[in-house]
């Protein structure tokens, strides 16, 4: 509830298409670096989670997220020997902040695991497991794992997988003791996703896109909380 109240405030100073290309860029930013620093993909998606947490709660508009980004993959990553990382100094403040904005709820489950369990059961694991693998992957680009539960988006992504594979799993999934008009509520929005996706040109757009986002300040009845004092001039 909190994640759509502020989504809405946000949506006044961005475009809808806009708001998806914003998620899109960080997400990543957060993926480029995380290889780059050879992290797993688990650590990475568990980075993502941290960042799309810290704004569920505010408007992006109190938020800098070009330190948050690699805040998240810091903290998520537990690495403590990035010495050369660039303003490390910036990023250690903020990781303290971030851990408040999270009441140090580190703990995140992913999709991974329902989805081995759900390939193993259809069956053709070799054909479907790394594609739905991927798409799991790209749904950490939306806001699906604040708000679905994360069997239905394993379910979702691995019925997307049987589509592209042309696998029949119709009766496997009608046998299923789930609300099957969320699986296609989250199947629109994947869909909505590679559209979006397609069409985005970072190079050219984002410098547009991150202009419109006003100077990060704090929200009322911030209590001191600094974190969102940071300006992305800092990186």
């Amino acid at each position: 509830i909190d994640l759509l109240k502020e989504h809405q405030k946000d949506l006044k100073f961005l475009s809808e298409e806009e708001y998806w290309k914003l998620q899109i860029f960080f997400t990543n930013v957060i993926q480029a670096l995380g290889e780059h620093l050879k992290l797993k993909q688990q650590v990475i998606a568990t980075a993502t989670v941290y960042f799309k947490r810290s704004y569920a709660r505010y408007s992006l508009k109190s938020i800098d997220l070009v330190l948050m980004a690699p805040t998240c993959l810091f903290l998520a990553s537990k690495l403590r020997n990035l010495e050369n990382f660039p303003r490390m100094n910036h990023i250690l403040e903020c990781e303290f902040y971030l851990l408040q904005l999270m009441d140090c709820c580190l703990i995140v489950y992913h999709p991974y695991s329902p989805l081995l369990q759900h390939v193993q059961d259809v069956g053709q694991e070799d054909m479907l497991l790394p594609l739905a693998w991927r798409i799991v992957n790209d749904t950490y680009r939306m806001d699906l794992c604040l708000l679905y539960p994360l069997f239905m988006i394993a379910l979702a992504c691995l019925r997307v997988a049987c589509v592209v594979q042309q696998k029949d799993a119709r009766q496997w999934f009608a046998e299923l003791p789930v609300d099957i008009e969320k699986i296609l509520e989250i199947i629109r929005v994947i869909l909505k996703l590679y559209e979006q996706w397609k069409n985005f040109d970072e190079r050219k757009e984002m410098a547009t896109i991150l202009s419109k986002l006003p100077k990060p300040k704090p929200p009322p009845n911030s209590e001191g909380e600094q974190i969102f004092m940071f300006n992305s001039s800092y990186i």
